[in-house]
C-alpha cells in the first residue's frame, strides 16, 4: 500500500487522481489533501478519503471547511494551512508518492524539497520546471529522486522512451490539438471573447491551461519541460497540430523509426500510470475501439499566428530565469484577458514586453525564483495597463 500527498486535490487533475485512486484502493491510500479556495468539495473528499492531513491556503478557511465537514458527518483530520504546510506534507516519512498538481509557483517549493528528500513525484505542475527546472533537476539528481510526468505529452514520451537507450534518440515530438482557434484567420483573434477561448475541443481542463493551449503556451511550456525531464536541446524538440489528440508522443531515432504513444484522451491513464510505474496497471477508462475508422491529422503550428510557442523556445534557449519571467508574464496576460482588459492577441504582447523589460538572471535557490516571479508579475501588470488603455481607444 502506497501513502500518497495530492497537492491540488480538488482541481481536475486532483479529482481525477482521486479516481483512479478510488479504483484501486487495494494499492493506493491518501495520507494527505492540499486544496485551493474549494473548501466545500475538499470535505466531500475527506469523508470518502479519510486523509490525515489537509492542507488550506490560509486559516479563514477552516471555519468554513469544519461546518462542510461536520454537515457531512465526516471525521476532522489534522488541518493545516500555509506554504510552509504544504512543504511538510510533501517532505514527511509518511507519504510515500507526491503528485504535484497545485496551479502556479504556489506548487514550486513543496515539489523542490520532496525532490531534495528523495521522493517519488508524479509531476502535473508546469510552473515548477518552467520556472525552477534547473534547480529541480539538480536536486532530482542529487537525491535520487523520482519524477514521473503526468502531462500526457511527457508521459506518452516516457513511455516512448523506454523503447531504446537515449543516445539512440534524435528528436521528440509533441502533439498539439490546436485549441479552439487553429481554423481561425489571425485577423479574427483580436474579436475573440474569453467564452470563445474556454471551448477546448478536446480536454476539460482549468481556465488558465485552456487560454494558454488556445495560444499554444500550454506547448511552449511542455517543450521548456521536455527539455529539463528528457535533457533535449529546444531545437531536437518539435511540435505538431493533431487535433484527435489520440497520439499524445512520438520519439524519432536514429535510424529513422518514430514510435507514437497513443491512449484514451483521458487525464487518468496518464496519472495511473505515473502513480504504479514501472509496473502497467489494468486501464482505469474504456480502451480505444480499433474497429472504427478513424483518421489522424498532423500539421506544423503558425508561429506567426501563435508567437507564443515561439518565444517559450526562444526563453528556453536564453536560459536562466527566462523561463520563470515568461510563465509569470502569461499568468497575468491571461488573468487579462479573461478580465477583458486586453485582446486576444494582446496576452502575447504583454509577454514579449515584460521578456525585454525583465533582466535575464541565473537563480540559486528558490527564493530567488519566487523573488524573479514577483518582479515579472509587477512588470507584467504595468504592461497591461497601457495594452489595456490601447484597447478601449
Amino acid at each position: 500500500m502506497q501513502a500518497l500527498t495530492l497537492l491540488g486535490s480538488t482541481g481536475s487533475i486532483g479529482t481525477s487522481t482521486l479516481d483512479v485512486v478510488r479504483q484501486r484502493r487495494d494499492r493506493f491510500a491518501i495520507f494527505a489533501l492540499a486544496a485551493g479556495r474549494n473548501a466545500d468539495l475538499l470535505a466531500e473528499q475527506t469523508r470518502e478519503f479519510a486523509p490525515r492531513v489537509v492542507v488550506l491556503p490560509e486559516e479563514s478557511q477552516i471555519s468554513q471547511f469544519r461546518r462542510a465537514l461536520q454537515n457531512l458527518g465526516a471525521a476532522e483530520p489534522e488541518i493545516l494551512t500555509g506554504r510552509q504546510a504544504l512543504v511538510q506534507i510533501a517532505t514527511t516519512g509518511e507519504a510515500d508518492v507526491v503528485l504535484s498538481a497545485i496551479v502556479g509557483v504556489a506548487g514550486l517549493e513543496a515539489t523542490y524539497e520532496a525532490a531534495r528528500r528523495g521522493k517519488r513525484i508524479a509531476l502535473a505542475n508546469k510552473e515548477t520546471l518552467v520556472s525552477g527546472g534547473g534547480l529541480v533537476m539538480e536536486a532530482v539528481r542529487a537525491a535520487s529522486a523520482e519524477l514521473i510526468p503526468v502531462d500526457s505529452e511527457h508521459n506518452g514520451a516516457h513511455q516512448c522512451l523506454r523503447a531504446g537507450l537515449r543516445p539512440e534518440v534524435t528528436r521528440l515530438i509533441l502533439t498539439a490539438s490546436g485549441g479552439p482557434f487553429r481554423n481561425t484567420p489571425a485577423c479574427e483573434l483580436a474579436f475573440v471573447t474569453p467564452a470563445q477561448a474556454l471551448r477546448h475541443p478536446t480536454w476539460k481542463m482549468g481556465n488558465r491551461i485552456t487560454i494558454d493551449s488556445a495560444t499554444l503556451m500550454n506547448k511552449g511550456f511542455e517543450v521548456i519541460e521536455a527539455c529539463w525531464l528528457f535533457d533535449f536541446a529546444p531545437a531536437d524538440v518539435a511540435v505538431v497540430v493533431h487535433p484527435q489528440s489520440t497520439v499524445h508522443a512520438m520519439v524519432e531515432f536514429t535510424d529513422g523509426s518514430v514510435l507514437a504513444q497513443v491512449s484514451a484522451t483521458d487525464m487518468r491513464m496518464p496519472i495511473q500510470y505515473a502513480l504504479t510505474y514501472p509496473e502497467r496497471a489494468a486501464a482505469p477508462v474504456p480502451r480505444i475501439d480499433w474497429s472504427t475508422t478513424r483518421q489522424w491529422d498532423f500539421a506544423p503550428p503558425d508561429l506567426d499566428k501563435f508567437p507564443l510557442l515561439r518565444l517559450a523556445y526562444q526563453a528556453q534557449e536564453t536560459g536562466g530565469s527566462a523561463g520563470c519571467t515568461l510563465n509569470a508574464a502569461d499568468e497575468i496576460a491571461v488573468e487579462a484577458f479573461l478580465n477583458e482588459q486586453i485582446a486576444f492577441p494582446g496576452i502575447a504582447a504583454v509577454v514579449a514586453e515584460t521578456l525585454e523589460s525583465v533582466p535575464v538572471r541565473q537563480p540559486r535557490s528558490i527564493g530567488d525564483i519566487l523573488t524573479i516571479d514577483a518582479e515579472s508579475r509587477d512588470t507584467a501588470r504595468r504592461i497591461v495597463t497601457r495594452h489595456r488603455v490601447a484597447v478601449k481607444v
